[in-house]
């Protein structure tokens, strides 16, 4: 799963707008989900790959205490 976002801002007709969204809120689902999935698609039908943001990034580790921090306790 991502663990970044961008922002993609888009044009679409009002009522087409509309529609989607109703459409989306009766599958119990949201309207950026949808967009989402779509895209995914979008990518594999024309065999374009990609590495999900996040999916590289090493574990995240504890902070080490400073010097300063080890000299006050």
């Amino acid at each position: 799963m991502e663990l970044k976002t961008a922002r993609l801002t888009l044009l679409i007709d009002p009522n087409k707008k509309a529609a989607f969204e109703r459409l989306c809120a009766e599958r119990d689902l949201t309207a950026s989900q949808v967009v989402r999935q779509m895209i995914r698609d979008y990518l594999e039908q024309h065999g374009v790959s990609y590495m999900p943001s996040g999916e590289d990034a090493p574990e995240p580790r504890a902070a080490a205490a400073s010097p300063k921090a080890r000299r006050r306790s």
